[in-house]
């Protein structure tokens, strides 16, 4: 049966939906589509956050969902605008890099250490914004406001320092933590 609290889950699941037309959309060159969808998921985003605080319909399984539909939604539409030429390769890895160190380090932590407190920090919340205003700014810019295209340049270099910065906050709180054996 469908509670009302459950509607901030079905929201990120259909996020999830949405990573297949994403790409596909983005693959045929279908850009203005491709950036519609992109704000629509970006607007989906954050109202389920909202939903889920302002009502307390926050859940384990939202907090599990909610950045695995970033994740999967932004890396998607990464690898294809980079095999398309309009993201450089080397922030492709970038980004690619410091999930896998996250994802790997917050899993060995958890059954090494102790049990991994999987909420994000501040600089890693700039980075997943700086990093859909990104795919949002060059879909906007092969679609329908070409002006925006110098300003890509500029949202790659803001996307690669708080990916540096967030990746190596994470190294450096849950590597001090492994230290002091877990505790806070």
């Amino acid at each position: 049966m469908l509670r009302l609290r459950d509607i901030p889950n079905l929201i990120t699941l259909a996020r999830i939906v949405s990573v297949v037309p994403l790409a596909w959309l983005i693959a045929l060159q279908m850009h203005g589509w491709a950036l519609a969808l992109g704000l629509a998921a970006g607007a989906s985003d954050a109202i389920d956050g909202l939903l889920a605080k302002r009502f307390g319909w926050e859940s384990r399984l939202g907090g599990v969902l909610d950045p695995i539909a970033d994740k999967l939604l932004l890396v998607s539409a990464f690898i294809v605008l980079t095999a398309q030429g309009h993201l450089p390769l080397w922030l492709l890895a970038l980004v690619i890099l410091r999930d896998v160190v996250i994802v790997v380090g917050g899993i060995a932590y958890h059954y090494l250490v102790a049990p991994f407190d999987a909420a994000p920090m501040f600089v890693s919340k700039l980075n997943t914004l700086l990093q859909i205003l990104l795919v949002l700014g060059v879909l906007a810019a092969l679609s329908v406001t070409p002006w925006l295209q110098p300003w890509v340049a500029q949202g790659c270099l803001a996307v690669a320092v708080t990916t540096v910065i967030s990746g190596l906050q994470y190294v450096w709180v849950y590597g001090r933590l492994a230290m002091a054996g877990g505790k806070k």
